[in-house]
């Protein structure tokens, strides 16, 4: 096992180092001043970033931490109140087949439409750049966790609901020391697959907001033509996105069970 694990870090390093060859190579052959910069360039300048990530120098100019900063603080909140809705609605209509397949058809023509469809809405309603982008975090992370969760209370075997009602525990009891545990690798399946989404949508909206955020930074730097800044935040987003990930990976694991 630990073999296949050096084998496999072994590959992955030679693979990227041939990627840096080729790109640096491709850089080299370009008129001077065109083009995209080299890999050389970037690591220049994400040493730059990563020195000094909290400096604010005024609305346009403040650091790579700050803007991840304000990007994470939003991603929480609103990935937080859907996962909290998605969960309750889920187990709702996991536990009544009638109300599910009543309330299916809604699910089904809302889940496909992409979050930012929602932000001219919310910005008219609310007037508020900022919790316009959480409400679309929130639609976000409501769907794959709501499916994912009602799919996973509907899967539990009855004898498990059985011995709680001839055990005669309260809705809430059996809420939490049945329902909940059996259903949790469902849950989480539903909640990995949001956080992922939930981070795509807060960069593309933030983006349109404008102010603080890793989504804005990338535009401001596309605009001023920092080019080795984009890419450095590019690779800064799908590293977040690669730890956010890797998190409730573990979690996942650690609630997994075999009957």
């Amino acid at each position: 096992m630990r073999r296949d694990r050096v084998r496999v870090l072994l590959i992955s390093l030679f693979l990227g180092a041939i990627f840096l060859a080729l790109w640096q190579a491709a850089v080299t052959r370009q008129p001077k001043g065109k083009g995209l910069p080299g890999p050389a360039a970037v690591a220049a300048t994400a040493w730059e970033m990563v020195r000094h990530p909290f400096y604010d120098n005024g609305p346009n100019d403040k650091g790579i931490g700050l803007q991840l900063g304000a990007s994470l603080g939003r991603l929480m909140t609103g990935y937080l109140a859907g996962s909290a809705v998605a969960i309750m609605l889920g187990v709702t209509l996991g536990l009544s087949p009638v109300l599910y397949r009543a309330v299916n058809p809604y699910v089904q023509v809302l889940k496909p439409v992409s979050p930012l469809a929602w932000m001219p809405l919310f910005l008219y309603t609310l007037k508020d750049s900022g919790q316009s982008a959480i409400l679309v975090i929130f639609m976000s992370s409501l769907w794959p966790t709501l499916a994912n969760t009602a799919f996973g209370v509907a899967s539990i075997k009855r004898d498990y609901l059985n011995v709680a009602a001839i055990l005669q525990l309260g809705w809430f009891r059996r809420l939490v020391t049945v329902v909940l545990p059996a259903a949790a690798p469902a849950i989480v399946a539903g909640l990995r697959i949001s956080i992922g989404s939930a981070w795509v949508a807060i960069v593309a909206a933030e983006m349109l907001i404008g102010g603080t955020g890793i989504g804005y930074f990338v535009w401001n730097e596309w605009n001023n033509l920092q080019l080795t800044s984009v890419i450095f935040a590019i690779l800064a987003i799908g590293l977040i996105g690669v730890l956010l990930d890797a998190g409730l990976g573990r979690l996942s694991r650690a609630l997994a069970y075999s009957e």
